[in-house]
């Protein structure tokens, strides 16, 4: 074992990563500030990320870390996983998110809820990102409460019939796979939930135009809605009803995948904010001189090493095949609220220059809010800890 890295790359230093990690951490953040970087401002004013980056993203393999070779992936656990999310969470926060859906989402759903057919079938075009996915479970009256979902499936002849609509799908304008989450029996509730794979232009599927968004310029969001679609069988994840454990699995990963991009993304406004306050001159002398500015600072420092500790800890608790619901919930709750707090900071510390479009700190104090929300807002973060530590008593 050799030490994670170097302190410039943000990684904790008292924690040992193997040295294939260290060299893929190092690959991946040199990819970052070569190629992603630069396009940053044009992601934002433009609202969308350019094909051809995306491309390039899948080429050094962005798309399959963390899944195993045998189904397309560049193997690396989800511990490799997590230290390239935080890497690329340096970026424009909408980069990461397009990979978050495709593959943090969708594709785990289908490694973990579907059968090695299934897993052939359509992990490969994932994880190389020739195709693009979406994982489409919100509803506008099913969000925090996931189990309440009013789309409806019902059996006909050799498949199934999906009527309904989806809300907030990320990656939806752009994305040729999704997985859908519709409920067989809305009597049973959950239990009654059931997992679907269904391609773009699959008739009765209606996908809605880009959503407008204070954050993650780039990042498409948008309705879904599913009017007599028919679905083969051979497209279920997974037995009839079984749907809302895939979708909780899900999440778990989900969930630490924002978790390290919180991290990775307060790391950078965290770099940004000390060099800042050295620069920065009033009263004839650095802000930094000013124990105001040095208490933000060494709270910023200590939040983003604990929060990259809870999120590796879960995360080499998945690669030894322990369940982490909780810890995945700790490890979002703490990271997300740390990454508003850091970037709170961080523009009080760039003053006005920080509110300016001229810098990017305003975007990332944008970007950085959703992260308390989605995948689960942090009072459900909070209910799940609770709930786990209850049910133990």
């Amino acid at each position: 074992m050799t030490p994670a890295a170097e302190p410039a790359t943000g990684v904790a230093s008292s924690l040992d990563l193997s040295e294939e990690l260290v060299l893929l951490q190092r690959t991946i953040r040199q990819f970052v500030e070569e190629r992603l970087r630069p396009h940053e401002m044009e992601i934002e004013e433009r609202e969308d990320i350019p094909r051809s980056l995306i491309d390039e993203m899948a080429q050094v393999g962005l798309f399959g870390i963390g899944f195993p070779e045998e189904v397309g992936g560049q193997g690396f656990g989800k511990l490799g996983y997590l230290v390239a999310v935080e890497q690329v969470a340096r970026a424009n926060a909408a980069i990461w998110n397009v990979v978050g859906g495709s593959v943090g989402l969708c594709a785990t759903a289908i490694s973990i809820g579907g059968d090695d057919a299934q897993k052939r079938r359509f992990l490969p075009d994932l994880l190389s990102a020739r195709k693009i996915g979406a994982y489409a479970l919100s509803e506008p009256g099913a969000g925090s409460d996931a189990g309440s979902l009013r789309t409806r499936a019902r059996r006909d002849g050799d498949g199934y019939v999906i009527d309904g609509a989806k809300t907030f799908i990320t990656n939806a304008p752009i994305a040729d796979v999704f997985v859908v989450f519709a409920n067989l029996d809305p009597a049973t509730g959950p239990k009654g939930i059931t997992a679907f794979v269904v391609d773009r232009g699959t008739p009765g599927l209606e996908i809605g135009p880009n959503d407008p968004k204070m954050g993650l310029h780039g990042s498409t969001v948008a309705q879904l809605h599913f009017g007599e679609m028919r679905v083969p069988a051979d497209r279920r994840l997974g037995a009839e009803g079984r749907g809302f454990p895939i979708a909780l699995a899900t999440l778990d990963h989900g969930r630490m995948g924002l978790a390290a991009s919180s991290v990775g993304a307060a790391q950078r406004l965290l770099e940004a904010s000390v060099a800042q306050a050295k620069a920065r001159v009033q009263f004839g002398r650095p802000i930094a001189t000013n124990e105001a500015i040095q208490w933000m600072l060494a709270d910023a420092a200590t939040e983003i090493h604990a929060a990259r500790l809870m999120v590796y800890d879960a995360a080499i608790r998945i690669d030894r095949g322990e369940r982490v619901t909780r810890q995945a919930a700790m490890a979002k709750l703490f990271a997300t609220e740390t990454l508003g707090r850091v970037a709170d900071a961080a523009l009080q510390i760039h003053g006005g220059m920080g509110y300016m479009k001229e810098l990017w700190i305003e975007r990332a104090y944008r970007d950085a809010r959703i992260a308390r929300i989605y995948e689960g807002t942090s009072e459900i973060q909070r209910l799940v800890i609770a709930q786990g530590l209850l049910e133990e008593g």
